[in-house]
């Protein structure tokens, strides 16, 4: 597999962006650089936009606030959080009108509701499942009624398993972290709805109605991984977690069907990789792997020089991040 080319604008090829939003649309709480203008882009080619969040602490009237303090045009039913997918597949699983226990926020609470169950806080309340998932607030008190409520044998549905969260502050302990109180406290594991599993995306697809969807994200183990997983094309931003080296070195699972710089991806074409017999060409880059070392010549777009990279990679018997290194210094990544 190499990374794909379109002739046509990503806008105007598939018909929905499901945009991941920490490290694709804002960084902590400041838009990242050309993502307000290329979304506006995105919507004036016909593209419905999504925004796809792993995290369940927030409601999605809170997310589109946020969205619009930052000069995006978004509104509740644009945001497709975690918390959403997680009601969805209790309430699969449950009578309606079920009491379900919450170890997390008010996002957890509105998600039930919208599903018709009761959100209860205590194992005392009755509950048939637990869901949880990530909220500043959550301390011992809601992960012992978690523990409780898992050990007499109540469904568990998680919303995502991150293991870190990024802050203002730094990285933080994310819900993933917060499992596995619960796990070593039970001995059991939990359903789970976020990245990279499938609920979310299956919730995304069908609150956007979207029939050739591109899942855009900034990691590789979540977003990229989740799309893999569905079968859906993907674009890999560079304006988050995943560095070029990691990209370079990503596994099957874990590699996008496009690449880009930002947001801006969305509404530009993508040139063809080509392979010759000494390696792979795009636009005035050329990469090759020789010896268990990758190298690159040539001049122009260093992400084009990264697509050419990462086929050579993709396609050899071996790869790893320190083997790029030499070729991603001489692309100034």
């Amino acid at each position: 597999m190499v990374l794909t080319g379109s002739a046509r604008p990503l806008a105007e090829r598939y018909d929905a962006a499901l945009l991941d939003l920490d490290g694709v649309v804002y960084r902590s709480e400041a838009l990242i650089p050309h993502a307000a203008a290329a979304i506006d882009a995105a919507r004036a080619a016909g593209m419905r936009v999504a925004y796809i969040t792993n995290n369940a602490a927030r409601t999605p009237d809170e997310v589109a606030a946020q969205l619009r303090t930052l000069g995006i045009n978004a509104e509740p039913a644009d945001i497709v959080t975690s918390a959403q997918a997680a009601a969805r597949l209790v309430a699969a699983r449950v009578p309606a009108g079920s009491a379900v226990l919450v170890v997390g926020g008010a996002g957890i609470v509105a998600a039930l509701g919208e599903r018709g169950l009761r959100p209860v806080r205590s194992l005392d309340d009755n509950p048939v499942a637990v869901v949880q998932g990530y909220a500043p607030d959550v301390d011992w008190r809601q992960l012992a009624e978690g523990s409780y409520a898992v050990n007499a044998g109540l469904l568990w549905v998680a919303t995502n398993t991150d293991l870190t969260i990024p802050t203002a502050r730094g990285i933080a302990p994310g819900n993933g972290t917060l499992v596995r109180a619960i796990q070593a406290a039970t001995g059991q594991q939990p359903l789970v709805a976020g990245k990279p599993e499938l609920p979310l995306h299956r919730e995304a697809v069908a609150r956007t109605g979207g029939q050739d969807p591109l899942v855009v994200g900034d990691r590789l183990d979540t977003d990229i991984e989740g799309a893999v997983k569905a079968g859906s094309p993907s674009l890999l931003v560079l304006t988050g977690v995943t560095r070029p080296a990691a990209l370079v070195a990503a596994p099957p699972e874990q590699r996008p069907s496009y690449l880009a710089a930002d947001l801006r991806g969305l509404v530009a074409t993508h040139p063809d990789i080509t392979n010759d017999r000494d390696g792979y060409r795009c636009a005035g880059w050329h990469a090759r792997a020789r010896d268990g070392e990758l190298e690159i010549d040539g001049s122009g777009d260093p992400i084009d020089g990264l697509r050419a990279l990462c086929a050579a990679s993709w396609t050899a018997a071996t790869t790893s991040a320190p083997a790029a290194s030499t070729a991603l210094s001489r692309l100034g990544l």
